[in-house]
């Protein structure tokens, strides 16, 4: 047991994020409170696992001299519970990162998507990764004494999860955790012999750590510490003897995770090279898939000794959405992370590994197409990155790869899209940006549209990248539609569609006006035959940067400035009609001036862009306004 020692103690402020947290989990919002459990053992777990790797690796760390162990006693009469592990332990540093803040990209967004429906809420909560705090939703009061390993100085955490905690210097024997929970009025049946050995049974039987229960101010046969957990490696027992909840209930433990999984891989290698595999695809999301680190979250295990739970090494980043475990038979148990790096047994691991991957997506792909959509809808875009990053897997990935487009109902494949190209059509279309509602609205569509052409709707940030990289599938190009001019007219088997135009005269005298205008805040202005009920677009060069690449780099600060674009305008539209009749007459540089500003603007807004003086256009559409009611 651990006893404060008289230090300073300090008091902190939770983040906001973790205060609107912690707010939900003290009124109870949830149903399922019994995962607070599960989260502490399943943390406590972790921390031996890390110890037992550290001493492998790191002379100065050391153990208290007794095997790992986690130990759950409930004291009915105190209505306390108390779970401490001998692992790793936490100093003053990591209380502070793991218990006082949400130590991740996306924080805001997260809280912003808790919505007090239970089973949503919870999903989130272990999609982010923060089980500790459902420690709020059976215990007013929550105290964290822990000593980290090589280290002499211990510290107590306490909090009411009421916006602040506490820190103290404190003193404990042994390095390891010990987290006490006072339990609330409300939630009295955890303080139960039976309900808590039933918890660990059934969300962590397979934790290898021993897992003792034992009953204070009860019978004596309950007050005896028992061990709750059969405690085997699950990846490593027969298929054939895990059920499907088995399975399921793994998962969220090695992927701290509270939804069920999509699909799993649980297969063994044995020859040249031994080891076992047990990978998940979840349903959903994990909020840190797009964090700026990448990581990995298989864990990977040397004979069942846990080495590293975010190994870069073992599948690509590409794949970095699955969970599991992978455990080899033959790499050194002291093996360092540095070790991993370039290790030949590790390569050809993940190079197998990774081929299994693609070959069960493709298999899914072929036979159950709906499951397979359903993953590519959540995870298409990350596994999208590997046809850029993945040169000896591009071809595999973009035949597997899934779109949107303007003629097909659903997804479609970039061979599909082939099979229904028009004659003489040597180009695969497509449209980039960052919602695919707001690209089926784009203007450059409408002649597309309009002659039957299909455009491909590419709505993931990492479209931009890969695109850069391959320049056909089976010998069709790549072409982005707002890039370049258009050869919609040179295509065969689709219709032109004709409508009155402005004179070609009358069309030059106004191009060669608004070039005048717009001076250097356009790169060129041109007659459009990509338009048909608009008036006006913007278009790169076909030497410059697509608009939806430039504007990305320029929101992340990799960009100083965009290029002027090419202002496409549509000699059908009845604006545009207009305009050319009165670009010949007198005064027409006066007169068209603000007109013309206001089609440029129009484009910008359509584009989604800013515009370079909001005042100068309110004024220009109050004064055009004016005129249209007199």
């Amino acid at each position: 047991m651990s006893e404060t020692v008289n230090k300073k103690t300090e008091k902190m402020g939770f983040e906001a994020e973790v205060s609107r947290l912690l707010h939900m989990m003290v009124h109870s919002v949830y149903s399922d409170r019994e995962i607070f459990l599960r989260e502490l053992v399943s943390n406590a777990s972790d921390a031996c696992d890390k110890l037992r790797y550290g001493v492998l690796t790191d002379a100065s760390l050391k153990t208290d001299g007794n095997d790992f162990g986690i130990a759950i006693v409930a004291d009915a009469e105190a209505k306390t519970i108390t779970v401490s592990d001998n692992g790793i332990g936490m100093n003053r540093d990591d209380l502070i990162a793991n218990l006082g803040t949400i130590a991740r990209s996306g924080t805001a967004n997260f809280v912003d998507q808790l919505t007090g429906d239970s089973k949503k809420d919870v999903q989130l909560i272990g999609q982010f990764g923060v089980g500790f705090y459902s420690v709020f939703m059976v215990a007013g009061d929550v105290s964290v004494t822990t000593r980290k390993a090589g280290e002499d100085t211990a510290w107590r955490w306490v909090s009411k999860g009421e916006g602040s905690y506490e820190i103290e210097e404190a003193s404990k024997e042994h390095q390891g955790t010990e987290i006490v929970l006072h339990i609330k009025d409300d939630a009295a049946e955890f303080l139960e012999q039976h309900r808590l050995s039933n918890i660990v049974t059934t969300y962590s039987d397979h934790i290898e750590v021993p897992i003792t229960l034992a009953i204070k101010g009860k019978e004596e046969a309950d007050a005896e510490a028992k061990i709750v957990n059969e405690g085997s490696a699950i990846w490593a027992r027969p298929k054939s003897d895990i059920t499907d909840e088995q399975y399921t209930e793994f998962y969220r433990h090695v992927g701290h995770a509270f939804d069920e999984p999509v699909h799993r891989l649980h297969y063994k290698v044995e020859g040249m090279q031994e080891y076992t595999v047990l990978l998940y695809v979840p349903t959903q999301k994990p909020m840190d898939l797009f964090d700026p680190a990448r990581k990995n979250r298989v864990k990977l295990y040397v004979k069942k000794v846990f080495i590293s739970d975010d190994s870069a090494d073992i599948l690509p980043g590409w794949l970095r959405f699955m969970r599991g475990v992978v455990d080899s038979q033959d790499l050194p148990l002291n093996v360092s992370r540095e070790m991993l790096q370039n290790n030949p047994v590790v390569s050809r691991m993940s190079k197998a590994i990774t081929k299994k991957v693609l070959g069960e997506f493709e298999k899914m792909a072929e036979k159950e197409a709906a499951k397979f959509e359903n993953i590519w809808a959540e995870f298409g875009g990350v596994i999208k990155e590997g046809i850029y990053e993945d040169f000896e897997r591009r071809d595999q990935i973009l035949k597997l790869s899934r779109f949107k487009s303007t003629s097909a109902e659903g997804w479609t494949t970039l061979a599909d899209y082939v099979s229904r190209m028009k004659d003489k059509q040597d180009k695969i279309y497509y449209i980039t940006g960052t919602d695919e509602e707001a690209l089926k609205r784009s203007p450059q569509l409408e002649g597309f549209k309009a002659r039957g052409i299909e455009v491909l709707l590419l709505a993931d940030a990492v479209d931009d990248f890969w695109l850069q990289m391959v320049p056909d599938f089976e010998g069709k190009g790549f072409a982005s539609i707002t890039r370049g001019t258009s050869d919609l007219d040179d295509i065969a088997g689709v219709e032109k569609r004709v409508e009155e135009q402005a004179p070609e005269g009358e069309l030059t005298t106004l191009i060669t006006l608004m070039k005048e205008v717009l001076g250097d805040k356009v790169s060129d202005v041109r007659a459009s035959n990509r338009l048909t009920d608009t008036s006006s677009c913007l278009v790169a060069s076909d030497t410059g940067m697509d608009m939806a690449m430039e504007r990305m780099l320029k929101a992340h600060n990799q960009l100083d400035a965009v290029t002027a674009k090419v202002l496409e305008i549509n000699p059908s539209h009845g604006l545009i009609r207009k305009l050319a009749k009165k670009a010949g007459e007198k005064g027409a540089m006066d007169t068209l001036a603000d007109p013309v500003w206001l089609v440029l603007d129009q484009a910008k807004i359509l584009e989604g862009d800013a515009l370079d003086d909001a005042a100068a256009f309110a004024r220009r559409l109050s004064a055009a306004m004016e005129a249209g009611l007199a």
